[in-house]
């Protein structure tokens, strides 16, 4: 359920985006003769912005099923009288059945995700093309796990990780799971672990990065088409609104 959280938490930042296009300065005119909306400026405020429209389709694709995020976050009974209503509204958020959309990462983990429920609709029409969203995204959140991988074989890390790893082990009995924070930043410096990873994390990131250039292309045009399709969202919500007003756009 936290991902249920986590779309209730979102609703006082559908309010927040709103507003702040509200605010944001006049649209501009297009070539086809239509106001084009005006966008955040920030890279969280566009973040926001398509996290909010998300939500929206998500609860417009939810009410035509007769089903709504209201009342599924927070705490459950513990009878098991919500398992059913549970089940369905799960179902038709993420999906049913066998996964239709799975890629496996360099750093060997399987992600998988479903094409027949209210987030995977909501995401075609922002994205446009969920198949490529999915596999562009997931490449791109996972960068930074690639040039991990890539750090862990390299001579000087692993030489360095060995020290570090005598250096927090205590002279009698096994290495602790989780080092005292203070031991484990004196063994960092001690063992020189720290100024290896900072001399090499951004050069492998770099490497990684041009490796995936490809993804990260996609991912940048999938985003910019649904950061103005969610800007579209929002003027779709407003313009009636505020010609019932009788306010003219500016």
């Amino acid at each position: 359920m936290r991902l249920l959280r986590a779309l209730g938490a979102a609703a006082p930042v559908v309010l927040a985006l709103l507003a702040l296009l509200a605010l944001s300065g006049c649209a501009t005119q297009t070539g086809a003769g239509r106001d084009a909306p005006a966008l955040p400026r920030t890279e969280r405020e566009r973040d926001d912005l398509i996290k909010a429209a998300q939500q929206i389709l998500v609860e417009r694709c939810l009410a035509r099923r007769g089903l709504s995020l209201k009342g599924a976050v927070g705490e459950r009974p513990e009878d098991g009288t919500d398992d059913v209503a549970d089940r369905r509204l799960q179902g038709a958020l993420f999906g049913r059945g066998r996964t239709e959309l799975s890629i496996t990462l360099a750093t060997g983990y399987t992600v998988k995700a479903h094409t027949d429920g209210c987030l995977a609709a909501a995401q075609r029409e922002l994205y446009g093309d969920e198949r490529r969203w999915f596999r562009a995204q997931v490449v791109v959140n996972n960068l930074r796990a690639e040039a991990g991988l890539r750090l862990k074989g390299d001579p000087d890390h692993r030489a360095a990780h060995g020290r570090w790893v005598h250096c927090v082990t205590p002279d009698h009995g096994p290495r602790p799971e989780r080092p005292d924070p203070a031991v484990a930043a004196r063994c960092d410096r001690e063992s020189g672990l720290g100024a290896v990873r900072a001399r090499l994390e951004p050069a492998l990131l770099d490497q990684v990065r041009a490796e995936r250039r490809d993804q990260l292309t996609t991912y940048r045009q999938l985003r910019t088409r649904a950061l103005h399709r969610a800007a579209d969202l929002y003027a779709e919500r407003t313009v009636p609104e505020n010609r019932e007003k009788g306010s003219t756009p500016s």
